[in-house]
């Protein structure tokens, strides 16, 4: 066991030591690319921002009409059930209209389904961004780090 520590510990310090000289941009001539980069990847940031903005907004009204959506079938499930017992003790026509109903119901119930999938999509959507904007905000921090390292050694 001390045979691996040992080198397992001078491993782990020659690796912390390559981060410092592993950077992408190193010298004041590649100032050029990381500014490109660092442009696109602002951009790329706002306009997650953005999209992660929307989709944070639109949350609601998706959850309204979910919940308007749940609504509407449990008035029509009842109303489908008090025609189905109406129709128990009736004629042809109760039954034609207990079956109109039950049918009603089954559409409402599939739209209340369908509505509440939408709020999830909705919400794997919005952390599907956010994961995605946090990606990039730390690759541009880490841009914004090289920069500032290529500025002080040229100082």
């Amino acid at each position: 066991m001390k045979k691996i520590l040992f080198p397992l510990f001078i491993l782990l310090f020659t690796m912390g030591g390559f981060s410092v000289h592993s950077q992408k941009y190193k010298s004041a001539s590649d100032t050029i690319k990381l500014n490109k980069e660092l442009v696109e990847l602002s951009n790329d940031v706002a306009e997650l921002t953005s999209k992660l903005t929307i989709a944070q907004n639109n949350l609601p009204g998706y959850h309204s009409k979910a919940a308007q959506a749940v609504t509407n079938a449990e008035g029509t499930a009842q109303k489908s059930s008090d025609q189905a017992y109406k129709a128990t003790n009736g004629d042809l026509g109760d039954a034609k209209s207990a079956k109109k109903k039950a049918k009603k119901a089954l559409n409402d119930a599939e739209d209340a389904a369908d509505a509440k999938d939408d709020v999830k999509d909705q919400e794997k959507k919005i952390d599907k961004l956010t994961t995605e904007l946090q990606k990039k905000q730390k690759k541009l921090n880490e841009l914004v780090q090289m920069r500032t390292a290529i500025r002080a050694m040229h100082q």
